[in-house]
């Protein structure tokens, strides 16, 4: 049974979580992903517990926005690599599908999987609650997806944005583009390249730069006074904003990048591709990222930038 909760007190609860923490407080809800020992990497398990916690907490009325934010140092890696349910599978070449598996097979698998992850962030994205992004440290791959999709994103001083994915054959997400305009997110798009909490700032993706230790204080007091305002007035102007945009083209823009992100994932060469997988299954994930981001060493922004 859930503890009996009291504006203005922490309820904290975990029956139905087991990758996140879910505690009610301030007028909103802290949702925390609780991986730390793998950098909050998204597995399959903690992609459905995420979304089911929006929904939970988009049908209490004691609750006026989500703040989301990640365990430890890490908001998150991005997608689980190692995950069972991973599509990253040993490869056959030259043409980089699964043993046994046709092209086309092949192709489907991925957009099923790509038109899948367009339809998780729409999901939150049209949230009649706000969702604010608390960056508290790494935001990888498909968590910068989730950090740039946040109606509202605060990043910790310690945060640091990237796509490294593309290195390996991968695809971006339009909400770069939505957040950090055409050129900007191109810059960092087509070459994974990390970027800083300030740089971040300065291309559009974050809000606000915050002390790290001020963060989640920063983000509840940003839901403290969302819930000065009427719930249902919030809502509406949540939907300016998001159905606006969404009848400007996002949805479309979304859907599309689905169906281009399969073509991606599909456009494996043995020359780019095959000595990251050799790598990975000699030498691990340590091995995968040695071979894949060795090249691009130092990185223009962030701990790596530093020979």
């Amino acid at each position: 049974m859930r503890q009996i909760y009291k504006p203005g007190e922490k309820d904290t609860h975990l029956p139905e979580y087991e990758n996140l923490l879910y505690e009610k407080q301030r007028k909103g809800v802290l949702i925390t992903l609780n991986r730390p020992e793998a950098l909050n990497s998204i597995s399959p398990e903690m992609e459905s517990e995420m979304h089911a916690a929006f929904d939970e907490a988009a049908a209490d009325p004691e609750i006026r926005a989500i703040v989301l934010t990640g365990a430890g140092r890490a908001f998150s890696a991005g997608y689980d690599m190692g995950s069972e349910d991973s599509p990253m599978r040993d490869f056959v070449w030259p043409y980089g599908v699964a043993p046994g598996e046709s092209v086309a097979e092949h192709i489907d698998m991925w957009h099923t999987n790509d038109a899948d992850g367009v339809r998780k962030l729409l999901h939150m994205w049209e949230l009649p609650i706000p969702v604010i992004g608390a960056i508290n440290g790494w935001c990888m791959g498909g968590a910068s997806w989730y950090a740039t999709a946040t109606h509202m994103t605060y990043a910790s001083e310690n945060a640091v944005f990237a796509q490294p994915e593309v290195r390996h054959i991968s695809n971006t997400s339009f909400f770069w583009v939505l957040n950090a305009g055409y050129k900007n997110a191109l810059r960092y798009s087509l070459t994974g390249d990390h970027i800083d909490a300030a740089e971040a700032l300065r291309i559009g993706i974050v809000n606000e730069v915050v002390p790290h230790d001020d963060l989640i204080d920063h983000c509840f007091k940003v839901v403290e006074r969302i819930a000065l305002v009427s719930p249902e007035t919030v809502k509406i102007n949540l939907a300016v904003a998001t159905m606006g945009l969404e009848m400007m083209g996002l949805a479309n823009a979304l859907k599309l990048n689905g169906e281009l992100s399969a073509l991606a994932h599909s456009s494996s060469r043995e020359d780019y591709r095959k000595d990251m997988f050799d790598a990975m299954i000699s030498g691990g994930m340590k091995g995968f990222l040695q071979v894949r981001d060795g090249p691009f060493q130092p990185e223009p922004f962030g701990p790596r930038s530093r020979r």
